[in-house]
């Protein structure tokens, strides 16, 4: 059952400083609820943290992995034999991508903290999307994935 294990699995989470602004949404919520009482100060501290903590988490959950035959990207699933080559993209290039290069028929999961990312060609003619970008700490080790998937099918 080799084909059900993830190949690769990788979790965008946010970095620790948007946990600390996080916190600090948290006491602002506090400061601004300060001069209605003890009780509302500490609604407002679990209020607005909670909405901010959730708004990290939320953003910091996209997850890309290489299951079975497919790459799963966010909500994405694409078979890989729709893929054609990886192309690894260093932080330069992967700025340039983003900015004047990109296409807006491409599908792209960008997360603006992760510096590196992996550009995919899509081949399948009935699809109108050229190209997939997806930001990664580790592009070799996705591209390596998803050449070993296709030379084993």
């Amino acid at each position: 059952m080799e084909h059900s294990a993830a190949r690769y699995d990788e979790r965008l989470t946010a970095p620790g400083s948007w946990w600390a602004i996080a916190a600090l949404i948290a006491v602002a919520g506090g400061l601004i609820t300060l001069p209605l009482g003890p009780l509302p100060l500490l609604g407002g501290v679990i209020g607005a943290g909670a909405l901010a903590a959730a708004g990290v988490s939320s953003y910091g959950s996209a997850r890309i992995r290489v299951v079975a035959d497919s790459l799963v990207a966010g909500d994405a699933r694409i078979p890989v034999s729709a893929l054609g080559e990886a192309e690894v993209l260093g932080p330069e290039e992967a700025r340039d991508w983003r900015l004047h290069k990109a296409d807006p028929r491409a599908f792209m999961l960008m997360r603006s903290y992760v510096p590196t990312a992996l550009r995919v060609e899509i081949t399948d003619p009935d699809d109108p999307t050229p190209y997939v970008y997806l930001s990664t700490r580790n592009p070799q080790a996705l591209a390596t994935a998803l050449d070993a998937v296709r030379t084993t099918d």
